[in-house]
């Protein structure tokens, strides 16, 4: 984490966390009162696409280096996002052919409503297909870790298996078909939490069950068998505070809790009206819009050799 001050609620720039102070940052982005909308804003289109620039890459990979967010992570080509006229010409002149044929004219009518109503996909959110791919993302998506630089932190100090083997680069892209392994001794939300005063209140409260336990309970009495409950044959999870509402999987990651393995399945995909990229912004909204325009003006140049050998590993 390069900015010790990366959950400030000043400027409330949401993150890949589910501490409490990063999850209200998420609220305020998304329900709150700092929800982003430029409708009658003073600011300049260059102001806003900055903006919108700023919110997406701070919580996709703030910890990538801009430049090489741009040269290595931007697809090749990216979508158009902007908005199209909902009766384009092509379709006005067909109607206008079809004027005297009704059966002909409702259908065109009911094929364009539908298509209307069904829209176009959000493809404006897969230019961060490319960060969803890496391997401390996708350890985070997993639920493994309670952020993406705790998930960094287990890469790169060898606690994550690559296909059965050691892996330290957290900079892989992973390929469809991939199966990370986490030491489940370094899975945060496999441990009991550690809260001093829940410590202290839990084991008092122990004591006291016991000794009341033992006064009431007569000398050389049997013990009952103790039937084995079946939440006990579950994996143990423990949510951080606050996080019930937020937390997910995603649909291209396999998991397997009682391994602490997954499987990355296939790239994230988007059809109309869902996309597979997580993010806290509308996926077809303004701010996507605006960060695609951002980065479609600024494209990296054309990538020599000696860039071409310090490309991160990309698995394919």
């Amino acid at each position: 984490m390069r900015d010790a001050n990366v959950f400030a609620l000043r400027r409330a720039l949401p993150r890949m966390s589910w501490s409490v102070r990063n999850l209200f940052n998420l609220w305020q982005r998304s329900v709150g009162n700092k929800v982003i909308t430029f409708n009658n804003t003073s600011k300049s289109l260059f102001q806003q696409r900055w903006t919108a620039k700023a919110l997406m890459r701070a919580y996709h990979g703030d910890f990538i280096n801009e430049k090489i967010f741009k040269r290595w992570y931007l697809p090749a080509t990216l979508p158009d996002v902007r908005p199209r006229n909902r009766v384009p010409v092509a379709d006005t002149l067909a109607l206008d052919d079809y004027a005297g044929r009704n059966e002909q004219l409702e259908r065109a009518i009911r094929r364009k409503e539908e298509e209307d109503r069904k829209g176009l996909a959000p493809v404006g959110s897969l230019m961060m297909a490319e960060v969803e791919r890496r391997i401390d993302v996708f350890i985070f998506r997993c639920c493994f870790a309670h952020s993406v630089y705790e998930a960094r932190r287990l890469v790169i100090h060898g606690h994550v298996l690559l296909n059965g083997r050691k892996h330290t680069n957290a900079n892989t892209r992973l390929a469809p078909g991939d199966m990370v392994s986490v030491d489940p001794a370094r899975i945060s939300f496999l441990q009991e939490p550690t809260n001093e005063k829940d410590g202290v209140a839990s084991a008092q409260n122990t004591d006291n069950n016991t000794a009341d336990a033992t006064e009431k309970s007569p000398p050389h009495s049997p013990e009952p068998a103790a039937e084995e409950s079946p939440t006990e044959k579950l994996t143990p999870f423990n949510l951080p505070p606050y996080a019930s509402p937020f937390i997910f999987l995603p649909a291209y990651a396999e998991v397997s809790f009682p391994t602490c393995s997954a499987v990355y399945v296939r790239h994230p995909t988007a059809r109309p009206g869902y996309s597979e990229i997580p993010t806290p912004y509308d996926a077809d909204g303004e701010i996507v819009r605006l960060a695609w325009e951002w980065y479609s003006k600024r494209r990296p140049r054309n990538r020599s050799k000696s860039q071409l050998a310090r490309m991160p590993e990309n698995r394919h």
